[in-house]
């Protein structure tokens, strides 16, 4: 019996139209795609569950064109991504220098803020490449810097800075990178292993041409030593890789830093 108030309706099934998806993104999806998704769904114990995890880590290690053991999607948009590298990477204090040149480059330095980092802001104008030079200049001024920051290609304008380097600055500075590859994965040439990107992320809905929803992330050996040696917690519990290494990394606990082998997951991210 329905309380009070309550009407009940018919509600019909929601069959969207056609559409030719010209935008940054969600860009059309290919049918095999659609199909794929319309197949039975199993459990996260299942043994095939686990087959598949190890079918999609392969792929997308070849799509970022890295042999990092951590390379994994994120179950949430490339905003999750973003915030994925940001929460394990920052630690309250940390300077990060972000390079601006375009709308997304602004969220990283939100990300920056909300972990209790200092952002260092390198300016450029919208619709041109990260100035290398103004990197460098930013870098010798801040010698405490812990990480660069920087958008590959900046989705509000679609301009591609030069990643590799921006990265070879950076490392001459003993500075992590993390990189935005939101727009660029799967569009133009992303070489993290040969460019030596330590974070880097990106997004299933826009170049992939797959459904909005997935935030495949890679990190280097050097990023998760960073992970793994936090004088803090990392502040989202849900996207705390230590409490998911042993699922996308090694598969076992020697991933987990020694005061966290207790609290392995029950379930992958």
């Amino acid at each position: 019996m329905t309380s009070p108030g309550i009407h009940t309706m018919a509600i019909p099934a929601f069959t969207p139209p056609v559409r030719t998806l010209m935008g940054p993104g969600p860009s059309d999806v290919h049918p095999r795609i659609l199909e794929a998704m319309s197949r039975p769904t199993i459990g996260h114990l299942d043994p095939l569950f686990i087959e598949m995890m190890e079918q999609t880590k392969s792929m997308l290690q070849y799509a970022f064109q890295t042999e990092n053991p951590l390379t994994m999607p994120v179950s949430a948009p490339g905003s999750a991504g973003m915030e994925t590298c940001f929460a394990n990477l920052v630690e309250p204090g940390d300077k990060v220098i972000v390079c601006q040149n375009g709308v997304f480059g602004g969220r990283m330095k939100e990300n920056v803020e909300r972990c209790g980092g200092t952002p260092v802001m390198i300016e450029d104008e919208w619709g041109r490449a990260v100035d290398p030079q103004k990197l460098e200049d930013a870098l010798k001024a801040n010698p405490d810097a812990k990480i660069v920051a920087f958008v590959h290609a900046e989705t509000s304008t679609g301009a591609q800075s030069d990643a590799a380097e921006l990265v070879a600055l950076a490392h001459q500075h003993d500075c992590l990178t993390i990189v935005d590859a939101v727009t660029s994965l799967g569009g133009t040439p992303v070489k993290v292993d040969e460019w030596d990107i330590d974070a880097i992320y990106s997004g299933t809905q826009k170049c992939l041409s797959c459904t909005p929803g997935l935030s495949p992330i890679s990190f280097n050996e050097r990023a998760l030593e960073k992970v793994r040696n936090r004088q803090s917690t990392v502040q989202s519990w849900f996207l705390d890789l230590n409490l998911v290494m042993g699922y996308w990394g090694s598969g076992d606990q020697t991933c987990l830093p020694p005061h966290r082998t207790d609290q392995r997951p029950l379930r992958p991210t």
